[in-house]
């Protein structure tokens, strides 16, 4: 199988500027490498995710860990206490250098997507893209992300992959993101 292939050959990205043959990390970075609160409450999804929904941040735009780590505390604190979440609401998050974060996490139900929690999963990139494009790091990032889910057994290998405009009204996940999700599901369809 592919991704079984993809994986043990420690994935070379050829769309996010890395050196042929150099390894790429797929692991995301863990809530507490991030120093992330504790969550009030966590759900466990009773089974795979049918459905990716990429969002956008909507916030300012992280290529440098520094600045991510500072901004992913800044999203829990705001969706905890004044959204009133349990815990940050994506279950993962990707800056502008292609690096993932652990949000929720796997198998865990998000707050991203009012009615639409409990079967998806929220991939949230660092940024607002309707004023910005997202760099093919972070478009790389997405798409080990989700070989990995599917491979482990996360992600439904058929799952949907969505804007959050198509399931809420709002302009999430910005225009420039919205408009390579074609893309995005041909490459996931036929790597």
């Amino acid at each position: 199988m592919y991704i079984r292939r993809l994986l043990k050959e420690k994935f070379v990205a050829d769309m996010d500027g890395h050196i042929p043959g150099q390894t790429v990390d797929m692991n995301p970075v863990s809530r507490r490498a991030w120093n992330a609160v504790d969550p009030r409450e966590r759900t466990e999804m009773k089974s795979p995710a049918q459905t990716v929904i990429v969002h956008h941040t909507a916030l300012r735009y992280c290529a440098h860990p520094r600045d991510s780590v500072s901004q992913l505390a800044h999203i829990q604190r705001m969706h905890m206490q004044e959204r009133g979440f349990d815990d940050i609401g994506y279950n993962f998050l990707i800056s502008g250098d292609g690096v993932v974060y652990e949000g929720r996490g796997w198998g865990i139900v998000g707050a991203h997507a009012k009615e639409h929690n409990l079967y998806s999963v929220g991939i949230a990139f660092m940024g607002n893209f309707n004023d910005e494009l997202p760099s093919s790091a972070s478009l790389s990032a997405l798409l080990r992300l989700l070989h990995t889910g599917v491979l482990h057994g996360h992600v439904r290998p058929n799952c949907v992959l969505v804007g959050h405009r198509d399931v809420a009204k709002t302009e999430c996940p910005g225009e420039h993101l919205y408009s390579l999700l074609p893309k995005l599901r041909e490459q996931l369809q036929n790597p």
